[in-house]
């Protein structure tokens, strides 16, 4: 039988700050955590995609600040764009199958 802590089983990362036993998946809710954790990134840039100028606890100044400063269209279509390309490489990862270095 072998012994719970033999060094065979167990893979280094970080220069042995972490060790992961080999063959260990990654933990189902783990794997859903990423996913839901970038779709809310992704539509945090959809639902203020121009600011919040219509809140109305906003201070007047803050209002006017809002008003006068523009956000940048291309720039959160880049944004979103990387994020949407996150997204579809972190489910492909979180949903393949466990495969040994």
């Amino acid at each position: 039988m072998a012994e719970p802590n033999d060094p065979d089983k167990l893979h280094p990362y970080a220069e042995g700050w972490i060790n992961e036993r080999k063959g260990t998946d990654v933990p189902t809710f783990l794997k859903f955590a990423y996913v839901v954790i970038a779709v809310s990134a992704l539509s945090y840039i959809f639902i203020y995609w121009q600011g919040e100028i219509h809140n109305s606890d906003h201070g007047l100044l803050v209002q006017q600040f809002d008003r006068a400063t523009q956000t940048s269209s291309t720039f959160l279509y880049v944004v979103g764009g990387l994020v949407a390309l996150f997204i579809i490489l972190l489910v492909k990862f979180a949903l393949s199958k466990l495969h040994e270095d």
